[in-house]
């Protein structure tokens, strides 16, 4: 059940799926809710791994005081729930629209508060797709690098026999995204 070198890739993807397994079965018992209790351990926790302090963790324009109010939201859920919702995130990070909304001046409350009721749905993947979509049409060659580097990374962590579901988002984000594009081009092109 721990992190360790696989030496074929078929080695690779049975530990992965081990451990999602064991992750999936853990993560759905009763006894990992998200409750009070599991709150202020956690943000304890996180003030001490970042030198943080009291108010920080009262204050939701830090970034553990957001944390705070992530468990806080989704007091009641699963780790897996919560962990779907931190993947959302991840992707909205990777993807540039957490700074985009932020330009756009909206509260970290607002964003969270709106992206806490979403599961990772397929209009998120083509919200998201059509955002690389704009961006290879801006930047081209940006798609072809960015899925290039995913498989890597999606590789590196199969090998590692670590959880795959941010990497694999990201690859399926680009392939639509490059779906997308083949859909506009005429045969050649």
């Amino acid at each position: 059940g721990c992190a360790q070198f696989c030496p074929t890739k078929a080695e690779a993807r049975r530990s992965a799926a081990k451990i999602a397994l064991m992750n999936s079965v853990f993560n759905e018992h009763p006894s990992r809710r998200i409750t009070d209790d599991f709150i202020e351990k956690s943000v304890s926790e996180a003030l001490a791994s970042f030198n943080g302090n009291r108010e920080e963790a009262d204050n939701p324009n830090t970034g553990i005081g957001a944390f705070r109010f992530m468990l806080e939201s989704n007091k009641g859920k699963s780790m897996l729930e919560f962990q779907e919702l931190m993947t959302v995130f991840q992707l909205l990070h990777w993807n540039g629209s957490l700074k985009a909304m932020r330009e756009r001046q909206c509260s970290r409350q607002e964003v969270l508060a709106h992206y806490s009721h979403r599961a990772l749905d397929d209009d998120i993947r083509a919200q998201m797709a059509l955002d690389w979509v704009n961006r290879e049409q801006t930047l081209p060659g940006a798609l072809s690098r960015e899925l290039a580097a995913t498989e890597r990374e999606l590789d590196e962590a199969r090998l590692a026999g670590k959880e795959l579901r941010f990497q694999k988002e990201k690859k399926d984000i680009l392939l639509l995204a490059a779906g997308q594009l083949g859909s506009h081009h005429p045969p050649g092109c």
